[in-house]
């Protein structure tokens, strides 16, 4: 028997697609052609920190754009509490995280629009098999 689809499955892979491709962008500015230059001015809690990000992401049910900034608000506060590094350091990595909205509901409207065509494929599938069980 077919495994049910339904809205909340194909959020999460909307989520985990968008993450997958935060980090996919993530690794084009520190591998791409001005990647050695940028690797050499990042400092290990900025990677980090984007790290959270993602991590609060991946468990938030659904990103809207003040659900994104909230979460890095979240995160950045942490750090200025921590004082992992300045505090305008610290807001100038928020600032730009927040700059990339656009490009992240891109990416995640894009994935959701793929697993919502998949769920409708196997949806079909799965009824015709159905009926020439019948």
């Amino acid at each position: 028997m077919p495994k049910k689809t339904n809205k909340a499955n194909a959020v999460k892979y909307a989520v985990i697609g968008a993450s997958l491709a935060g980090l996919a962008a993530t690794a084009y500015f520190f591998f791409g052609p001005k990647g050695k230059k940028r690797r050499e001015h990042t400092k290990a809690w900025a990677i980090k920190m984007k790290g959270e990000v993602v991590e609060k992401l991946e468990k938030a049910r659904a990103i809207t754009e003040p659900v994104y900034r909230e979460i890095i608000d979240t995160v950045a506060r942490d750090y200025k509490k921590g004082r992992k590094a300045s505090q305008p350091e610290i807001a100038a990595l928020a600032a730009d995280l927040k700059k990339h909205w656009k490009s992240m509901s891109a990416l995640a409207v894009a994935a959701k629009q793929e697993v919502a065509k998949n769920a409708t494929r196997v949806a079909k599938t799965a009824k015709k098999s159905t009926r020439r069980k019948a």
